[in-house]
């Protein structure tokens, strides 16, 4: 059975920053991930990073200039045919830019350069089928039947390996609904400017990438499948209908993707010697795109109460731990459930109230610097 200090489940952004920088401060690192070194990753995602979870790649050399990006130096949020918008500035922050947009297989490669040049360990293709935490150490079971230990094990895979620890229970809410995501071009999109509009048929975010924009818009499932299965210029009218004339007309609609949407967050957690970070922890609705940046969070904040331990898996320090990330990630989770009820209907009182929030965010500088500082920091 091989030994290290800690093991890290899951080369994706997460993990990989939580490895990056436990590793930097002398703590035998292993990672394992399913995914072969080499294989390519057909991800059809554009994430949008806050300035801050950018500030926490680059400082480990995974976000070097040479990763191709897209800024957003403003978020324009508004309503479809009611009164109400809010621009949301780097300026109200005092940064260089809000964030950037980056799709996740140019992120990917520059995580897999840094961990090969950091000497992080890393077990690609391997697959991990079970957990064990026992009283001075824990266990991984991989597919081929190997195992390993640690003093600690952090989950940052998808979250499947947390359902059979002790005391972890999961709640789940499904939105009955999906994520339509497809590279749309407009006449006049701006330079640097996210849009999210809450639309009638659901909630829409349009991210500047590649010299256009990423459409994420929420729809039920059903209409989702049949946005992707349908001729393009179907997507182009009804998008068009939804955001008005304020980008120009659409001059083109890339390949269409889909994803089913849930909230998932665990009821606590650490368990034993393991600890859950990312969307091992918490997986939530993209509205506002907090969820990455939320996870980036926590492995920062894991690595750094941890940076000086002489056992990783203490139960003090992942008891405090689980403690300073409580209040981030159930105001976070709460704020982006919360939207989307707020912004899910179309009755005039709520259209009202909406507008209403929108207008005095504009309207006053300290408030919207503060919800800014929210969006890009976290609580």
């Amino acid at each position: 059975m091989s030994h290290a200090d800690v093991i890290v489940v899951g080369a994706g952004p997460v993990g990989a920053l939580a490895a990056l920088r436990l590793a930097r401060t002398g703590v035998r690192v292993l990672m394992i991930e399913a995914r072969a070194q080499d294989a390519p990753v057909r991800d059809a995602r554009a994430l949008a990073l806050s300035w801050a979870s950018r500030a926490l790649l680059a400082d480990v050399g995974a976000f070097p200039d040479s990763v191709p990006a897209s800024v957003i130096d403003t978020v324009h949020v508004s309503q479809q045919g009611r009164m109400g918008r809010t621009k949301i500035s780097h300026r109200d922050l005092g940064l260089p830019h809000l964030g950037v947009v980056v799709d996740y297989p140019a992120l990917n490669k520059a995580l897999v350069d840094v961990l090969a040049k950091a000497g992080v360990m890393v077990k690609w293709g391997s697959r991990v089928c079970l957990v064990n935490s026992l009283a001075r150490y824990a266990a991984v079971t991989l597919e081929n039947g190997e195992m390993l230990s640690a003093r600690l094990v952090v989950l940052a895979d998808g979250g499947a390996l947390a359902a059979g620890l002790p005391g972890i229970r999961r709640h789940v809410h499904d939105y009955a609904q999906s994520a339509l995501l497809a590279q749309v071009d407009f006449e006049e999109a701006p330079a640097g400017v996210a849009f999210e509009r809450f639309a009638d048929a659901g909630p829409l975010a349009l991210l500047p990438h590649a010299g256009g924009t990423m459409l994420v818009w929420t729809r039920t499932s059903e209409d989702a499948l049949r946005l992707q299965a349908e001729a393009p210029e179907q997507l182009a009218a009804e998008l068009q209908q939804a955001l008005g004339e304020r980008l120009g007309r659409v001059t083109a609609v890339g390949e269409r993707t889909v994803f089913p949407l849930a909230l998932r967050q665990l009821n606590r957690v650490v368990s034993g010697r393991v600890v859950m970070i990312g969307n091992a922890a918490q997986t939530m609705h993209p509205v506002a795109a907090q969820g990455l940046n939320l996870g980036l969070r926590d492995a920062a904040q894991l690595a750094e109460i941890l940076s000086d331990a002489a056992d990783p898996g203490d139960a003090q320090l992942l008891a405090a731990y689980a403690k300073s990330r409580k209040r981030d990630s159930h105001s976070v989770v709460g704020f982006t459930h919360g939207l989307i009820r707020l912004f899910d209907g179309s009755a005039a009182l709520t259209g009202a109230v909406r507008g209403a929030g929108m207008t005095l965010l504009d309207a006053v500088p300290p408030l919207r610097r503060r919800f800014a500082g929210y969006l890009v920091f976290g609580v």
